[in-house]
């Protein structure tokens, strides 16, 4: 059986959810491309995520990744890792819903915070209060991200591949995003 990806999938969901790795597994696996938001915005930038923070603040990002995303969704058909933040931003959902198919990768919070406390590279927890930084900013985001088209929970006990697997099976059941070809 050959999987033919039909329409673009991005990924959502919060900061250390896993967007990028699995995205990346499931891209291979329907021979299909890979992009991620925050590293098209670093290359547009020449800097890092971080380092735009720094310098220029959230807002200033908001409206960059908004650009490049949008730019992103308009080019071939690929499966799309988002920021974390992202998907909290109107426009940004807008655009999804008219050319793609949004994809919530959920995750409990413990699992989150066992992935990002020791991680220096995320802006928004540089704070003297990492833990209640993350749970306020998880509990702000759940009913936004629960707009996504499809949502697949994440398992502490799956590897990644497995995680890819079971968002595939997901994506099967939409017919209009992916297709099976039988050969």
């Amino acid at each position: 059986m050959i999987l033919k990806l039909r329409k673009t999938v991005a990924f959502v969901g919060m900061m250390g959810a896993g967007k990028t790795a699995i995205g990346r597994v499931v891209a291979q696996k329907l021979n299909a491309s890979f992009l991620d938001s925050d590293t098209e915005i670093e290359l547009a930038a020449n800097m890092s995520v971080r380092e735009i923070f720094s310098r220029d603040g959230e807002p200033f990002f908001r409206a960059r990744e908004a650009q490049i995303i949008k730019r992103l969704l308009e080019t071939k058909t690929c499966i799309l890792s988002t920021g974390g933040g992202a998907f909290t931003n109107e426009e940004i959902r807008k655009a999804m819903s008219n050319s793609c198919l949004s994809l919530w990768l959920k995750v409990d919070f413990d699992l989150l915070w066992s992935r990002v406390k020791s991680k220096e590279s995320r802006p928004l927890l540089q704070t003297s209060d990492p833990f209640g930084t993350l749970r306020d900013i998880f509990e702000k985001r759940q009913d936004i991200y629960a707009l996504a088209d499809v949502s697949v929970m994440a398992d502490k006990d799956l590897t990644v591949n497995e995680m890819s697997d079971r968002v595939i099976d997901a994506l099967l059941t939409r017919p209009d995003v992916l297709e099976q070809i039988n050969d």
